[in-house]
Order: structure tokens, then C-alpha cells, then sequence
């Protein structure tokens, strides 16, 4: 599965974006999927996923803030952001991704561009 994120920018403190991420191929639909996170000088780390059935997981920093969603009729995964903080702030990657011991882990290490999230006051 070939991703590609978009819907970054630059935002106030307490707004909202809203993340996409097209996806090629066939198996999206039976694919577990996973929005990361990097920030300056940090490592990447789980922000919500989502199972190949619908089901949401998200971290606590991001919960309630955050949805997470997919459209498999439009190989699309979405990320609605709300009540934006400054330490949100980072380069958001799309992920395929193997649920394991209670957790999201992606099937690669190759990060690909992601899509850059700025909150500031």
C-alpha cells in the first residue's frame, strides 16, 4: 500500500485541522492503519489507529481531542484534529500497521515526506 498524507499547516492554539491520507492498492480496506508523530529532535510516536474494522485506539495526549477515521470506498484515512495544542506540533506520517500485545506497530521503518502540523499562539 502506497500512502500519502496531506491537510497539514499552521494553526492557532484551539483550532482544528483535519489529516487525510490516500491510499493505493487493493488492501486497504483489510488493513489496520495508524497516524505517528515526529516532533523536533524526537522519536516517532503512535497518535491514533484504527483497525481494519473500525475500531479507534488513541494516545492519551490526543484522546478526545482527536478522531480518528476511514473511508474504504475512498482508500482514505482521516485524522480531525481539534483543540490544537503547541506540543502537538509535528510531522504527521500515515502508517499500515500489526496490532500486537495491546499495541500499534508499523510494518516499516520508512516514514515517507508526512505532513507538517504547526500550532502557535
Amino acid at each position: 500500500v502506497q500512502l500519502q498524507a496531506s491537510g497539514g499547516g499552521s494553526v492557532q492554539i484551539g483550532g482544528s485541522l483535519r489529516l487525510s491520507c490516500a491510499a493505493s492498492g487493493s488492501t486497504f480496506s483489510a488493513s489496520h492503519m495508524a497516524w505517528f508523530r515526529q516532533a523536533p529532535g524526537k522519536e516517532h510516536d503512535f497518535v491514533a489507529g484504527i483497525s481494519s474494522g473500525g475500531t479507534p485506539m488513541y494516545a492519551p495526549s490526543v484522546r478526545g481531542r482527536f478522531t480518528i477515521s476511514r473511508d474504504n470506498s475512498k482508500n482514505t484515512l482521516y485524522l480531525q484534529m481539534n483543540a490544537l495544542e503547541p506540543e502537538d506540533t509535528a510531522v504527521y506520517y500515515c502508517k499500515t500497521v500489526r496490532f500486537w500485545s495491546g499495541k500499534y506497530y508499523p510494518w516499516t521503518e520508512d516514514w515517507g515526506q508526512g505532513t507538517q502540523v504547526t500550532v502557535s499562539s
